[in-house]
């Protein structure tokens, strides 16, 4: 990778440090070459062949050479000889070979010379220049080749497989484009602010945000249905009562920008110290998003009210995630109030459940049945969260002075 920065020695200052990385490797190709009336080909000669078609691999023309009778005078016939050829211009070309005798029985014991999967000594095979050839000139015994399974029906298959061999220089690995992070949300916030286009007005106690449909519907099915469904597609302004102003622009801002705006990411949700779980921004933004349909919404805030769960937020916040159906949160409030059950029945927030969500304080039985289970199941030493509520402390051992 070229780094730019520079190297100095005893005072002088050098070059940035450059760096380069060659790759070899093979180029593979195959080809199937099959020898029909083998009986009539016998006969024509030592030294003559049967050329299959030129194929291509790495650049080069390749052909298979079928000998019937042998290439080697010597060898009167005994051996049928088999090459591979460079068919056209090249120099110095280097690859590895693979030749391959079929079986048709059907047993799959094919004879192979192969030069893949192993190492040579010598290194891959150099052919000087067109017509250079790589081969076996006793390739198999002709009397036992046409009492072989390699031999049926008047036919032979032979398979050819070429891996030229190429070098280069790597310039994917040393030369990077950075390519920044969406900006689709910047344009879209500007959208917004401008109002460029807009065809829609709400009004929202008073304060009018200026909108557009077609964006709207893209990110709610509830706007959606509303301004392309119903009656109201030639809509001009929308009266909105039960929200504030400032929950209707987080809402806005994360339709355009897919994000939360700084008023929501810039403040806890402080559940401890508000008496009501409808005062939180963010978790009027949660309703806000189950009204909507907007599930990615919906688990942003999730994810940011799951940051203050305690034992004396636990119980309010269970019952908002399950009145806005968000069930990640609704989950982790479950195990969160059943590791810390003693507590958790001393808060205030417990009694909120017990007088408002009865259900809950269910479902949160049933969690501490199976945290006991698991517990049990895991063999790890937990204390019982019923040890807890006949003792007075908290999942971790602390006492928990009980209110008077």
């Amino acid at each position: 990778m070229t780094s730019s920065s520079t190297r100095s020695v005893a005072g002088a200052d050098l070059s940035p440090l450059t760096s380069s990385r060659s790759v070899t490797q093979t180029v593979n190709g195959s080809h199937k070459f099959v020898i029909q009336g083998y009986s009539l080909a016998k006969g024509m000669g030592v030294g003559k062949h049967i050329a299959s078609d030129n194929f291509t691999v790495g650049g080069y023309q390749w052909a298979v050479y079928f000998y019937p009778d042998g290439k080697n005078p010597e060898d009167n016939s005994a051996y049928v000889s088999v090459f591979i050829a460079l068919a056209s211009e090249g120099t110095d070309v280097r690859a590895l070979f693979e030749l391959t005798l079929v079986d048709q029985s059907g047993k799959g014991k094919h004879k192979v010379h192969s030069h893949f999967d192993r190492s040579l000594e010598g290194g891959p095979y150099t052919l000087k220049y067109r017509g250079s050839m790589w081969g076996y000139k006793r390739f198999f015994r002709r009397n036992l080749l046409e009492l072989s399974d390699y031999f049926k029906d008047d036919c032979l298959q032979i398979n050819c497989a070429v891996g030229v061999v190429v070098s280069a220089i790597d310039s994917s690995r040393l030369h990077t484009i950075h390519v920044p992070q969406s900006d689709i949300g910047v344009h879209f916030g500007m959208l917004l602010e401008n109002m460029e286009g807009s065809d829609i007005t709400f009004n929202v106690a008073g304060e009018k945000f200026h909108a557009h449909k077609v964006v709207l519907a893209a990110r709610s099915p509830v706007f959606r249905s509303k301004f392309f469904d119903g009656a109201e597609e030639n809509e001009q302004e929308v009266v909105i009562t039960d929200l504030e102003p400032k929950v209707f622009k987080a809402l806005l801002h994360f339709i355009y920008r897919d994000t939360l705006s700084e008023d929501v990411e810039g403040v806890g949700s402080s559940f401890s110290s508000v008496p009501s779980t409808s005062e939180t921004l963010t978790a009027q933004l949660l309703a806000v998003a189950d009204r909507y349909g907007l599930e990615r919404l919906k688990l942003m805030c999730e994810s940011h009210l799951c940051k203050d769960i305690s034992v004396n937020s636990v119980s309010k916040m269970l019952a908002l995630a399950d009145q806005y159906h968000a069930m990640e949160l609704r989950a982790v409030c479950l195990k969160f109030a059943a590791q810390n059950l003693a507590a958790v029945m001393r808060s205030d927030g417990f009694e909120y459940l017990r007088e408002n969500c009865p259900a809950l304080q269910s479902d949160i039985l049933k969690t501490v049945a199976g945290c006991e289970e698991d517990w049990s199941s895991g063999g790890a030493k937990s204390p019982s969260v019923w040890a807890q509520l006949s003792d007075g402390g908290d999942s971790s051992g602390r006492r928990v002075r009980q209110r008077t």
